[in-house]
């Protein structure tokens, strides 16, 4: 069963309440969501939902440099039809981006970790205007490397330490190792 609006609005709401101080960054898409609108569809330009994989092996954190934005970032991506949850859509991202077999890969909580909304710009070779993301992002933690990346999307996959990783990519970071799941 693919992922609602519904779904999404669940999870931003449950969000909230752990995080009441992120509420004005993120009242846009609480009412968009509320109105419902088909959030889940990447060709939904008013806004639409991408997840984000925050890996964690040896309090290192793992990124990916990124085809389209030419930065480092977290593992993943646009939800597909076949997503059935948040989560599960976010170990298939990380998956798909660093051949990490998802059995190696265990989730640090149930709740995410970061959930972001912000601009983006437009992509004429995907046929995408400016538009908005809801990025939400959950923490994972591994023992396993990294296996074969998707070329189609990533460059390259290394693991930074907590202060590297901050510096490129932001605060979210220290969410996925404050208090990770334990392998073992």
């Amino acid at each position: 069963m693919a992922i609602t609006d519904s779904d999404i609005l669940g999870t931003l709401t449950a969000y909230l309440e752990r995080h009441p101080d992120e509420a004005a960054l993120l009242s846009e898409p609480v009412q968009l969501l509320s109105q419902g609108g088909d959030y889940a569809s990447r060709r939904n330009f008013r806004m639409h939902v991408t997840v984000g994989a925050l890996l964690v092996r040896d309090a290192k954190i793992l990124l990916v440099e990124h085809l389209a934005y030419g930065i480092p970032l977290q593992p993943g991506g646009h939800l597909e039809p076949v997503d059935s949850t948040l989560i599960n859509a976010a170990v298939r991202e990380l998956t798909e981006e660093c051949g990490i077999d998802p059995r190696q890969v265990i989730l640090a909580s149930p709740s995410p970790v970061y959930i972001e909304y912000g601009p983006v710009p437009a992509r004429p070779a995907k046929d995408e205007p400016d538009h908005h993301h809801l990025d939400i992002g959950y923490a994972f933690v591994t023992d396993a490397d990294v296996g074969p990346i998707q070329e189609s999307e990533v460059s390259g996959a290394a693991w930074y330490s907590l202060a590297e990783a901050e510096r490129l990519v932001g605060h979210r970071i220290a969410r996925a190792v404050s208090s990770p799941a334990r392998i073992g």
